[in-house]
């Protein structure tokens, strides 16, 4: 093409140019697309540990079932050895007083027993409690992480907006609702 020629711009050439002049001087995307990305990187950490604690409140509970089922067992076993002292009981009284002393040994052998199956089953059970307290502490903990997500998902859902309507308000709603999400996964961390 010559040098005289006339050439004409398309719409969409025009605003090509007009980036690649002016798109070094605009701090506001430029701010606006690191911000995302911090945001984007710290809502997958966060959300990978509400992830994790969902899994762990999971199997605790899981532990907290397998405990309750073994303490079930025992009192089972518990109630076997009731039902065993009773007619050793029963039987020391109906039999010949010869015999007797036979059947008094084993009750006595039974109370000895069922004193022992007694505490492990209480032991049990109590495994069971504390299996179940945490697994309430960490679905807690996994709600404050979800709800950290979101609020950083909010965060980044407005900063595409802002970059759109390049509204610096929105801009300063992006940093506040994702301080929210900060604080929220604050709170996770230390439990609360």
């Amino acid at each position: 093409m010559s040098e005289d020629a006339f050439h004409v711009h398309g719409p969409h050439d025009h605003q090509l140019e007009h980036a690649a002049e002016h798109g070094a001087t605009d701090r506001f995307s430029g701010r606006i697309a690191v911000t995302t990305a911090i945001l984007a990187t710290v809502g997958a950490l966060f959300s990978y540990q509400g992830g994790a604690t969902q899994a762990n409140a999971q199997l605790a509970k899981n532990d907290a079932a397998i405990k309750k089922t073994e303490a079930a067992n025992q009192w089972n076993y518990y109630q076997a050895k009731s039902n065993k002292q009773n007619l050793s009981e029963l039987a020391s009284v109906l039999v010949a007083p010869d015999r007797q002393d036979a059947y008094r040994n084993e009750l006595a052998r039974y109370k000895g027993e069922k004193a022992d199956i007694q505490k492990n089953a209480e032991k049990l059970e109590a495994d069971s409690r504390v299996f179940d307290e945490r697994s309430e502490a960490l679905m807690h903990e996994h709600h404050r992480w979800a709800q950290a997500t979101t609020f950083l998902q909010i965060a980044i859902a407005l900063s595409a907006i802002a970059l759109l309507t390049r509204r610096n308000w929105l801009q300063w709603g992006v940093y506040g609702v994702a301080g929210v999400g900060g604080l929220l996964g604050v709170l996770a961390i230390l439990h609360v």
